[in-house]
């Protein structure tokens, strides 16, 4: 067995060279014993550490990927993070597509480790608060911050302060090290430091800064105590107010909720007033969209109208052939007063248009008129239509498709299938399909086109959008068979 210490501070070179050494001369995982540095020890190669003589072999290859995960890994605490990187390196030389199999035991731990030391390096982004300790010259000030990482990460992060506060001089003291910048240069050290006892007068700022943001109504206490758990608070001048705004906070929604029921958006009545002063137009006859359009305008048959800045009705050519039926207005529908011209709007035009479908050939509506909306700050923030609004609402489509006629419908989204259709389907069994319908129609279902702005995951919307594209293509044959 070989013993090999490192001084584990975060530092790739270190832990390669050894690693190079070892695997030029062909030496197994099993048969190191790879040692972290103790306050004691001496960094240095055991004597049955340094391995014999490199025999000729193939050199050993790592994708791109291993460096990067390496680089993270060995910031990281766990003693076992330099035998876990050797294994590594020995198993992707049989396996080059190793790290792309999460469920690989040594992939998930070294994974872990790094989403670890990541999360404690954005924890010092964050947290770390520095405090003006006097001037070095006219020009520059210079400040002193203290902050207690899990990992090793001072090396990492120092360039991040570099670059973030180039123009003061700077100290960042841990228990594990400590980085500081003069304006020249950027020097680090990796003896523990202790804790200074230091005061700013911008203390009393951050209370009060903090004291401002901080939303009653948005409190998740375990989320706070996830993202901003109790070891930091010692450290932040604001954490004393922290208790305190917990416990009022539930009188404070309370409040809100009794301003809220009274007082609606701030820019609500400004766009109220707008909307009646434009000039009415002439009545229109009727039996026509126009004329329903204009009883619509004025449509109370659910509270939605309140607070909604108009109706949004639909548009398109009176005796379109083809309808497409969305679940509601958006914020910027609300505004303009016509349906999906929101970000939406815009990839459904995108969309449409690369599958050769004019837009001025559809009608476009939507299941519910007006626009509901969660009010956080100055964000209006979509909520979905329960099934009382939608059939509430279902009195102006059906009015819609007996004016229009439209022999086939295009349901996008749960809300818009279920507008139009009493059977209980799950949406994803029957989207892509044409099915038909009362009235001799053909009803085809797909996805609402903000289903696909709302995926976080990148290759899961690529995915969705080639399949929401082959639902278009679908549509433009069928409006070729019914044309």
């Amino acid at each position: 067995m070989r013993r090999v210490v490192l001084a584990g501070r975060g530092e790739l070179a270190e832990w390669r060279d050894a690693a190079r050494a070892f695997a030029a001369a062909g030496i197994l995982p099993d048969e190191i014993d790879w040692r972290e540095k103790s306050a004691e020890a001496d960094l240095s190669f055991q004597r049955d550490a340094m391995p014999p003589a490199p025999v000729t072999r193939r050199p050993m290859t790592v994708p791109p990927a291993f460096i990067e995960l390496a680089e993270t890994v060995l910031c990281h605490t766990d003693p076992a993070r330099f035998s876990l990187l050797y294994r590594l390196l020995w198993r992707l030389q049989l396996d080059r597509q190793l790290l792309e199999v999460a469920s690989d035991e040594d992939v998930a731990r070294a994974r872990l480790m790094a989403k670890n030391v990541r999360r404690d390096a954005h924890k010092m982004t964050a947290f770390v608060r520095f405090k003006e300790v006097g001037a070095v010259t006219a020009d520059r000030r210079k400040f002193i911050a203290w902050f207690e990482p899990d990992h090793h990460i001072v090396r990492r992060m120092a360039p991040f302060f570099q670059r973030r506060f180039t123009d003061m001089d700077w100290l960042i003291v841990t228990p594990k090290g400590s980085a500081a910048w003069d304006g020249e240069r950027l020097t680090m050290s990796d003896e523990p430091c202790e804790k200074p006892n230091l005061t700013d007068v911008t203390d009393e700022l951050w209370r009060t800064y903090y004291a401002s943001i901080f939303n009653p109504a948005r409190l998740k206490l375990k989320a706070m105590q996830a993202e901003m758990p109790k070891k930091y608070w010692k450290n932040l001048p604001e954490a004393d107010l922290i208790p305190g705004l917990i416990a009022s906070a539930e009188s404070k929604v309370r409040a809100m909720a009794a301003r809220e029921s009274t007082q609606a958006m701030p820019f609500h009545e400004r766009l109220q007033e707008a909307a009646r002063s434009v000039p009415a137009e002439p009545e229109a006859p009727a039996g026509t969209l126009e004329a329903l359009r204009a009883e619509a305008a004025v449509c109370t048959r659910c509270p939605l109208y309140e607070k909604a800045t108009q109706t949004v009705f639909g548009e398109g050519p009176p005796d379109a052939e083809v309808m497409f039926v969305g679940e509601q207005p958006g914020d910027q529908e609300d505004i303009a007063g016509r349906p999906f011209v929101g970000p939406a709007g815009r990839l459904l035009d995108q969309v449409i248009g690369e599958a050769g479908i004019d837009r001025s050939r559809l009608y476009v509506t939507n299941a519910v008129k007006h626009f509901k909306y969660e009010p956080r700050g100055k964000r209006r923030i979509h909520q979905r239509p329960n099934m009382g609004e939608v059939k509430h609402c279902r009195w102006w489509l059906n009015l819609e498709m007996e004016l229009v006629k439209p022999k086939l419908i295009v349901a996008m989204g749960a809300t818009a299938l279920a507008a139009l259709t009493d059977a209980k389907h799950r949406l994803q069994d029957i989207r892509g399909e044409a099915m038909a319908i009362e009235g001799g129609r053909t009803l085809f279902v797909t996805v609402h086109p903000s289903y696909l702005l709302r995926l976080p995951d990148e290759r899961l919307k690529a995915e969705e959008l080639a399949r929401f594209r082959q639902d278009m293509l679908k549509i433009q044959r069928l409006m070729a068979a019914i044309g």
